[in-house]
């Protein structure tokens, strides 16, 4: 009996078949491999900074640098031309108000004062000459009052006894009559005289009130060119530190031209420079803190000057009357302003490039701190360490806060 025989396949032809899958299966793997390494990016730790999200109360401050300055100030000038004969102080020198910093030379102000003296001393001597004069017409005038009050006694005695003889017709009518009028001019006379006396004592007054305003006048020039004299001796006129002289030895000086510039020890202000992008935030009335190295002094913001001067805005500070010895005119200090408390808020140490009110991209670590992945983060308010964290970030999240700008990569894997 014949037995069909079925033919097997060979054993190769079942390894061709097998062997095209596992090159396909081999080659995803090889492109997923080499996209994955393409993404991701491999970082030694040590090489970035890494911060943590907080949650609680951020104080949003500027900070700034500047010096202290005098409060008062007063720049110290020539009144007239002048030689530096003197120089007495030198820039640095604690002063008084009386204190004489430089002796200045000029003859020609001595000749002046000495003119407005002498003519000063006229004037007095001519106001007693015109006293004494006064005093002479007074006198005529009352001995010539007395001679016409006599007389005119005189006239009336004899004008009376003319009219008893008149009666007894001892006395014509006609020398009568001549006494009485006798009389009468008398008195007239008598009259005049007391007013030409009371006129003579108002022009008298007048004369003496006219040459006491000469005096007056000569004694204000007098006591222009002995302070022209005076001021000869530069002082500095109030307690403080002489900060700059400058003059020379043997200089000639105009009227006006500058000498020295004297500044308050004890009153002080702070001028602090502050970033031009951060002006916005400061208002007159905040409160900042100095800080000399030494010791930190609460002041308050009085003035923000409106002119930009190499990107940075000039912030004036009010400084409370009593200092620390630390406070010195012309020190460099640091300075905080303090713009606002946030409360309950989620924040970060501030990462590089970050600006606030803006979103950028930063890389957040996973739970093994061992990869991270480009998150984006919207970014709030800012201060000068911190800026506030309001959508992609909670507290505890850690992320690189160094400047990756130039990677793109989904992924950064730390070493």
């Amino acid at each position: 009996m014949d037995i069909a025989k079925i033919k097997s396949k060979p054993r190769g032809l079942v390894g061709k078949s097998i062997l095209p899958v596992a090159l396909v299966i081999a080659l995803i793997m090889i492109v997923l491999y080499v996209k994955d390494s393409i993404n991701t990016v491999e970082l030694d730790r040590k090489d970035i900074l890494i911060a943590t999200v907080q949650k609680g109360e951020l104080q949003l401050v500027i900070d700034g640098y500047g010096t202290l300055k005098s409060k008062r100030q007063q720049i110290l000038t020539a009144l007239t031309t002048a030689t530096v004969q003197e120089i007495l102080l030198k820039p640095g020198a604690t002063v008084t108000k009386s204190s004489v910093i430089v002796i200045l030379s000029n003859p020609e102000l001595l000749v002046q004062a000495d003119n407005a003296q002498q003519e000063m001393a006229l004037a007095r001597a001519n106001l007693r000459q015109l006293v004494i004069n006064q005093k002479r017409e007074i006198l005529d005038a009352r001995a010539n009052l007395a001679e016409l009050s006599s007389r005119y006694e005189t006239a009336k005695l004899r004008r009376i006894a003319e009219e008893k003889l008149a009666e007894k017709n001892i006395v014509s009518d006609l020398t009568l009559k001549e006494s009485q009028l006798n009389e009468q001019q008398l008195l007239r006379r008598i009259e005049l005289q007391e007013q030409r006396a009371e006129q003579l004592s108002l022009v008298h007054l007048e004369a003496v009130n006219i040459q006491r305003e000469r005096i007056k006048q000569q004694q204000g020039k007098l006591d222009t060119a002995l302070n022209r004299v005076e001021k000869l001796s530069v002082k500095a006129n109030f307690d403080g530190v002489l900060q700059r002289l400058s003059v020379e030895l043997g200089q000639s000086l105009t009227a006006g031209q500058q000498i020295a510039l004297i500044g308050s020890v004890r009153e002080l202000i702070a001028l602090i420079q502050i970033p031009q992008s951060r002006t916005r935030d400061v208002i007159v009335g905040q409160i900042a803190v100095i800080d000399t190295r030494l010791d930190k002094i609460e002041g308050q913001v009085i003035r923000i000057d409106p002119i930009v001067d190499n990107n940075t805005v000039q912030v004036e500070i009010s400084l409370p009357p009593r200092l620390p010895k630390s406070a010195i005119p012309e020190q460099s200090i640091d300075a905080t302003i303090i713009i606002e408390t946030l409360k309950n808020v989620n924040y970060i140490k501030r990462p590089a490039n970050a600006r606030g009110h803006t979103e950028m991209f930063l890389y957040k670590l996973n739970t093994s701190n061992s990869q991270s992945s480009r998150t984006s983060v919207l970014l709030g308010k800012e201060s000068t360490l911190f800026i506030e964290i309001k959508k992609g970030g909670v507290e505890g999240e850690q992320f690189i806060i160094s400047d990756l700008s130039n990677y793109k990569n989904p992924h950064i894997e730390l070493n």
